[in-house]
């Protein structure tokens, strides 16, 4: 499991309201939370901080539930407006730093 996995598998779990403590089960999340990771960074096009407030973690225990309920099929429809929204957000950081860069 990669680190930034483990670093929020406790949170993860804590959004899902999993109290119990399994090997299997962390294995199964960890999987869960690294497929979300690639997922979503592809869609965002760069890598994301899933340890901090923001589109990417809160998209990202979403994710984790609703592949934990096999209803993948469905995730991106319901939450394409979001994905968008954190792939926006980021192109405009990006050009808020290139803009100030060349100006200097």
């Amino acid at each position: 499991m990669s680190a930034q996995a483990q670093a929020i598998i406790a949170d993860v779990k804590n959004h899902l309201q999993i109290t119990w403590n399994d090997s299997a089960t962390d294995q199964r999340i960890g999987n869960y939370i690294e497929n979300g990771i690639a997922y979503l960074d592809d869609k965002r096009g760069a890598a994301a901080d899933y340890t901090v407030s923001g589109y990417p973690r809160a998209l990202l225990f979403e994710y984790v539930r609703y592949a934990r309920d096999d209803a993948l099929d469905v995730f991106e429809t319901n939450y394409q407006s979001l994905i968008l929204a954190m792939r926006q957000q980021r192109q405009v950081s990006e050009y808020a730093e290139n803009s100030v860069s060349a100006e200097e």
